[in-house]
């Protein structure tokens, strides 16, 4: 007999593939691109198991609905599940679990992201466009001359270090639990020696902006952060502000404080409600992208593929 499993939040991209695999696992998939609400909670009726995007916050009177209609095990289709209440779902008999998914993805991009703001790729490509070909007055630095520092290293961090040992650079690394080769430091060395920080941490009471006010005043002048992990890892005004003054030399954001409503939608008709975000976005230094680091081929067959896995690993009783 075939498990259903009601899937929501599912794009285009999403929907094929769950089409192609559910077959296969012996799963029933009903698929809606609405986000998981209290209002169409009923669609999981008679299936244990659902699996929600990333994009939109799962209130306590949704997680309550899905208990109602029999629902016992969520799964996010997300490394991260800061979008939960994972006390309230656990309160109303809920397991949540998350995926994983290729490193690869958002390893790659925080790479490119790192050489983007380093060779001031914003205003090459804006110049460029406008068909200005000069050479800028501000010159590229390389690598090779800079030392970076990761904090976090779980399997995103430990891809990203990696990567950065071929172009031969300086890294450090920090995490609360060290667990391969790299030079480990704590925090507050690693920000004042490093020449770009990147953050792979999850974000929890303990992370909650890791990089505040203080934390980024220690940090080295002209140095670059990068984030594509989750934004409230940074207190985007402390950063924001940093940028204007010239204390820090650039940034790059695949993710930003409040950019729920905002990433993910087409907003060229309507004004952006996030002053943060829009300041960042006038600064010739700082590159943000909406949420996408993870968005491959590859991630995305990952995680569809885990998703129907976890969901039929709890159905049958094993570890989700």
């Amino acid at each position: 007999m075939a498990t259903g499993i009601t899937i929501y939040g599912c794009g285009q991209d999403e929907a094929v593939l769950f089409r192609k695999m559910a077959p296969r696992c012996g799963v029933t998939p009903t698929i809606t691109e609405e986000a998981v609400s209290e209002a169409n909670a009923e669609l999981a009726l008679g299936n244990q198991c659902v699996s929600i995007g990333h994009k939109t916050r799962v209130t306590r009177s949704t997680l309550s609905a899905l208990s109602r209609a029999g629902v016992r095990y969520v799964s996010t289709r997300s490394v991260g599940f800061d979008h939960i209440d994972v006390e309230h779902a656990e309160s109303v008999g809920i397991t949540v679990g998350n995926i994983a998914y290729s490193p690869d993805s958002v390893a790659d991009y925080t790479v490119m992201l790192m050489l983007m703001v380093i060779r001031d790729m914003k205003s090459v490509l804006r110049r460029a466009d406008l068909h200005d070909y000069r050479l800028q007055a501000v010159r590229g630095r390389e690598l090779r001359d800079l030392t970076v520092g990761v904090i976090g290293t779980g399997r995103i961090g430990v891809a990203v270090l990696d990567r950065l040992r071929g172009f031969g650079c300086g890294v450090l690394a920090h995490d609360s639990r060290p667990r391969n080769s790299a030079d480990y430091v704590p925090l507050d060395e690693l920000l004042r020696l490093c020449d770009i920080v990147t953050l792979h941490t999850p974000l929890n009471a303990g992370t909650h902006h890791l990089l505040d006010r203080d934390r980024i005043g220690l940090m080295k002048q002209g140095a670059v952060v990068i984030n594509t992990g989750r934004g409230p890892l940074i207190d985007t005004k402390a950063l924001v502000e940093a940028l204007e003054s010239g204390s820090l030399g650039g940034a790059a954001v695949d993710v930003v404080e409040g950019e729920e409503g905002i990433f993910y939608t087409d907003c060229r008709a309507r004004e952006i409600d996030s002053e943060p975000l829009t300041r960042l976005q006038r600064m010739p230094n700082v590159l943000v992208s909406p949420h996408t680091a993870y968005y491959t081929d590859h991630a995305l067959s990952d995680t569809v593929e885990n998703s129907l896995i976890n969901c039929l690993n709890f159905e049958n009783g094993g570890n989700a």
